[in-house]
């Protein structure tokens, strides 16, 4: 999860949600977008070269198929219903002429190319990589342009070793985007993450998050993480991990700068206070360390899930942070786990959700998630409702390596969309809101497990 940078700026982003007017909020999403087209703008030449390594994916792959997107090309490809799709995004209409880079290790090979529901066969020799030009294609709409490959014979072991797919003409002279950058190249085929920052309706202590997530039917593919109640020192959400498992993941940072927590000092590591029956525990690593805790449970698109989230202080200098989730076909809460967070004394500060895939290989399809009625709860016992969210996107979109990720409102629900290379762009920055809710959760505190 690419958010603990992120989520140490979402309190000053959630206060300035609070005191600045509408007229700023418009000023700093205006002033996101031009830059983002000052670093778009280095990409406007005569011709352009897509690295496969960082905009590709096996959009058909069967069953004991070999091909594999390395880190720095299309390899092993040797079954010819394997389809391999390249994207990248174009601002202007008209022709478009593609070509390949690629390296065929022994014999001829003839491969399909198609743009749009267009098909040409472009015919590869050679150990040496070429440049191969495949044809014209016309572009009648600005947008994702997806190309595919697809093997039609060979005389070789394999039809070919492709690095890039290239493109120019009258389509390609406006502002493009793709991932050309060797260190975006995982992340932008993971795909950007989005966020709704809440804006806090009262500058009291916050002891609680309560949200309610509904992933529409069609939208939970494997990889995604739908984040619910994210905080200062953590996230708590639901996963699709497999084709047979999904999870209710709830994770503390250490106080301990590291991606490694062995090296977290004894002083500075998350201690279980206690965990709900069925829940596994445990550290994680690599995107910052702490203590990680879920409970696999196959929840359902289509349904409502509710989570909520406490933080209080414990008096000693640490604070202890608890999660419960609630099904529709349960009527008590369920605890997935309390963790105690050293060297931290503070209640709940940045509010916010989020929607992320974590696996690659799928980064090509859509997700998207819905949330509702949001809560908080004051350590005095009062509960406001949330009405307010600022949009905010990562790296990868800010970086233009990739853009298919956006948020809105749908009825009285906000949401985050991202993957699938939709063409909608929501400006980072824009504040979105709902008609306020009335009716606070009916949660008997003295009974949560």
């Amino acid at each position: 999860m690419r958010l603990k940078l992120l989520a140490d700026t979402f309190l000053g982003i959630a206060a300035l949600l609070v005191f600045q007017s509408c007229a700023e909020n418009t000023m700093a999403a205006e002033d996101t977008v031009a830059a983002q087209k000052n670093t778009s703008a280095l990409r406007k030449a005569s011709a352009f070269s897509v690295p496969v390594a960082g905009n590709s994916f096996l959009t058909v792959k069967p069953s004991g198929a070999s091909e594999v997107i390395t880190s720095s090309n299309l390899g092993n490809w040797t079954n010819s219903n394997t389809v391999i799709s390249t994207y990248f995004r174009v601002s202007s209409t008209g022709t478009l002429n593609i070509g390949l880079k690629a390296s065929v290790p022994s014999g001829t090979s003839v491969v399909k190319v198609t743009v749009g529901g267009t098909s040409k066969n472009v015919t590869l020799t050679g150990s040496g990589y070429k440049d191969y030009t495949v044809g014209d294609f016309t572009i009648s709409s600005p947008g994702y342009v997806k190309v595919d490959l697809q093997g039609v014979s060979k005389t070789g072991g394999y039809f070919a070793d492709v690095t890039n797919v290239t493109f120019s003409g009258a389509a390609s002279t406006g502002t493009n985007v793709y991932s050309n950058d060797p260190s975006y190249y995982y992340w932008a085929r993971r795909g950007p993450s989005c966020h709704l920052n809440y804006v806090i309706p009262t500058t009291s202590n916050v002891s609680y998050y309560y949200n309610e997530v509904t992933v529409p039917v069609g939208e939970d593919k494997i990889g995604s993480y739908f984040m619910a109640n994210g905080f200062s020192a953590g996230y708590f959400g639901m996963q699709v991990n497999s084709a047979t498992e999904r999870r209710i993941l709830f994770s503390v940072w250490s106080p301990f700068e590291t991606d490694d927590p062995n090296n977290i000092p004894p002083d500075h590591k998350i201690i279980l206070n206690r965990a709900g029956t069925g829940v596994t525990i445990g550290e994680f690593g690599n995107e910052g360390s702490g203590g990680q805790s879920y409970y696999k449970y196959n929840w359902v698109a289509g349904q409502t899930y509710k989570f909520l989230l406490k933080g209080e202080p414990d008096g000693t200098g640490k604070t202890d942070f608890t999660a419960w989730f609630l099904s529709p076909d349960a009527t008590t809460w369920k605890l997935i786990a309390s963790w105690k967070r050293p060297q931290t004394s503070t209640y709940l500060k940045s509010f916010y959700s989020f929607v992320e895939n974590f696996n690659p290989e799928n980064g090509y399809q859509g997700r998207k998630a819905e949330f509702k009625n949001q809560w908080i709860r004051t350590s005095d016992g009062n509960w406001f409702a949330v009405s307010g969210a600022k949009f905010s996107v990562d790296n990868t979109y800010n970086a233009q390596q990739r853009i298919d990720a956006m948020g809105g409102t749908s009825g009285n629900s906000f949401f985050l969309q991202n993957g699938g290379f939709f063409n909608t762009i929501i400006a980072p920055g824009t504040s979105f809101s709902v008609t306020a809710p009335t009716q606070a959760p009916n949660i008997n505190f003295s009974t949560l497990p």
